[in-house]
């Protein structure tokens, strides 16, 4: 009985372990291929380092990764913060003034057609190379996903329920409080998965156009000095950041909707 009753409880991370090997699969292949051709190929090591070359200089090189790595993870998430204050209070006076939602929505949309490339040196220029204009640079690229998430999760809220909290004469913050903001929760952390993965992008990005340290500076220089195994490390860092926070996204997703997990149980 006892061992019946451990394998039962084993079987959740079975499953998730099962759902996860294809893609670990996926990547260890990558890898395999990647080592493979950079070893035989006799291609030299500054035009393609091999895995193991990137890695063994990341770790010799670990105390600048990290030194580099710190700036860009305070980036990434002060500005996303700051990107997911703004975009609630405009996606709630979105919902309660249509007013507003067609006065400033096209110009959201317009906001996001703006090349960064082009953007992100001005903003250097006009707010200096401190954490603010990499605040900015972050919050423009991560605003839309969730202003949209947030807005289009308002209008889901079930009708049945908004016409029968109107019939028991609740408010209208009442309404929002009840039924429209719990709807709204599986969209909103949808948008914070796709714009999480955006953060990091921001982040480094902002760090090309202007920073005394950062992921982005530190690409730039190894860049300039040949050093394509130390772009590469740094490039798994960021990937790494963005898994991270990515898992994060998801986990507190998983905790705040726990009605959620109750109909993924329920599911074949």
């Amino acid at each position: 009985m006892v061992s019946l009753s451990l394998v039962s409880l084993n079987l959740p991370g079975r499953a998730a372990l099962v759902r996860t090997l294809p893609a670990i699969a996926a990547v260890l292949l990558t890898i395999l291929v990647w080592e493979l051709y950079a070893d035989l190929s006799g291609i030299r090591p500054s035009v393609l380092p091999s895995p193991s070359r990137v890695l063994a200089q990341g770790w010799l090189n670990r105390r600048a990764l990290m030194e580099n790595t710190c700036p860009t993870v305070v980036a990434t998430l002060s500005g996303f913060s700051a990107s997911l204050a703004v975009a609630f209070a405009f996606a709630v006076a979105m919902d309660f003034l249509p007013a507003i939602r067609r006065a400033l929505f096209p110009l959201v949309v317009i906001s996001q057609t703006l090349p960064l490339v082009a953007i992100a040196p001005l903003i250097a220029l006009w707010f200096g190379f401190g954490l603010l204009p990499k605040i900015l640079l972050v919050s423009l690229v991560t605003f839309f996903p969730m202003l949209v998430a947030l807005i289009e999760g308002f209008e889901a809220t079930d009708k049945d329920i908004h016409e029968l909290l109107v019939s028991m004469k609740a408010t209208r913050w009442r309404i929002f409080l009840l039924a429209r903001l719990p709807s709204s929760m599986p969209y909103f952390f949808a948008g914070l998965r796709i714009s999480i993965t955006y953060a990091v992008v921001g982040a480094i990005f902002a760090e090309y156009a202007g920073a005394a340290k950062g992921l982005g500076i530190y690409m730039l220089a190894a860049k300039n000095n040949f050093r394509p195994d130390l772009v590469l490390a740094a490039v798994v860092v960021s990937a790494c950041l963005t898994l991270v926070f990515f898992a994060a996204a998801v986990l507190a997703g998983h905790l705040l909707m726990p009605w959620r997990r109750d109909v993924a149980k329920d599911r074949p």
